[in-house]
């Protein structure tokens, strides 16, 4: 591990624990010496047929983080996605704003992915820190939200929060990640070493300074986590990136053709960042065992990456006006 990465780690990297919900809320408004007042923050799901779990985490953070007496969590937004299920119903009885994809900015086609529909989440809202959650997650913690917010609002230095936790994968502890490990650690420990200390790099919850994440390029898909915490880094340097430890995370797992595809994303993401250039096949062949024995099935790999939310008009104007 790079000398760099040593510091940073014994700097940049903390416990949930390591700030108390009073200080975090003190320095959100201002009440403490040398904090600029009212930041606003703003809890994006994106969300895909996820009605069996998006209510419970939309509750915990409306019961939790966004009352009179703890006012943490200005806007709560579930961005659908398209889902077939009661995911908008079950999100919106619960209390959030629920927004779908395809009305954020329909001069531009939709086209699928969770990095699609975290792109558009900032033409949908107005905080200055943009905090993303997966709608899967099981026995929700309000501790992830206020981990990885608490440092961007207690520490000006920092832009880029990511959560880290154990990833249970059924009964095994800390077996979950398995893209990561094979795929996601080994092209960051190669290609960019300053980002080897992540334990959770393709995590899907983190925050960031609005100002940061509007000047990012978006890889529509799987890519998304891996484009992000690497562009971050070249713009913003490694020292305003930051990670905190909010526990266990308990989520649905995907089944290893899926994995498949997914990391087949993270290496086009990371291919892409690398050279600049295009792959010269942009597509996966898998197979699955039906009656007449292994039937290949070809996908393509998602190519396509939305420019820095800065440069499309409908935001700068909203931003003027």
């Amino acid at each position: 591990m790079l000398d760099e990465v040593e510091r940073w780690l014994a700097r940049r990297s903390w416990s949930v624990a390591d700030r108390s919900l009073d200080r975090i809320l003190a320095a959100k408004h201002g009440t403490k010496p040398g904090t600029r007042p009212g930041t606003t923050v703003s809890v994006v799901l994106p969300a895909l047929n996820e009605e069996a779990t998006v209510g419970d985490i939309v509750r915990v953070i409306r019961r939790e983080l966004m009352t009179e007496a703890v006012p943490l969590v200005d806007e709560l937004v579930v961005i659908d996605s398209g889902s077939t299920d009661r995911t908008a119903e079950v999100a919106a009885a619960a209390g959030a704003r629920v927004v779908a994809r395809d009305a954020i900015l329909p001069r531009i086609p939709a086209v699928p992915g969770k990095g699609e529909v975290l792109w558009r989440s900032l033409m949908a809202t107005e905080g200055d820190i943009v905090c993303f959650v997966d709608a899967d997650l099981r026995d929700f913690s309000a501790d992830f939200v206020t981990g990885i917010v608490g440092p961007l609002l207690t520490d000006p230095d920092v832009d880029f929060v990511k959560a880290m936790y154990d990833r249970p994968l059924g009964d095994a502890p800390g077996q979950g990640g398995r893209v990561t490990e094979l795929v996601a650690r080994p092209l960051l420990n190669l290609h960019w070493p300053q980002l080897a200390g992540f334990v959770q790099p393709l995590g899907g919850e983190y925050a960031a300074r609005r100002s940061l994440l509007e000047r990012l390029p978006f890889p529509v898909g799987y890519g998304v986590e891996l484009g992000l915490l690497v562009d971050a880094l070249h713009t913003v340097g490694l020292d305003a990136l930051a990670q905190v430890d909010v526990g266990v995370r308990k989520h649905r797992h995907q089944d290893g053709r899926a994995l498949g595809r997914m990391a087949a994303a993270i290496y086009r993401t990371a291919q892409l960042r690398l050279s600049r250039g295009h792959l010269v096949r942009p597509r996966l062949t898998q197979f699955e065992r039906g009656e007449a024995g292994f039937t290949p099935r070809t996908y393509a790999v998602d190519t396509e990456e939305r420019p820095p939310m800065a440069e499309i008009a409908e935001y700068a104007h909203r931003r003027v006006a």
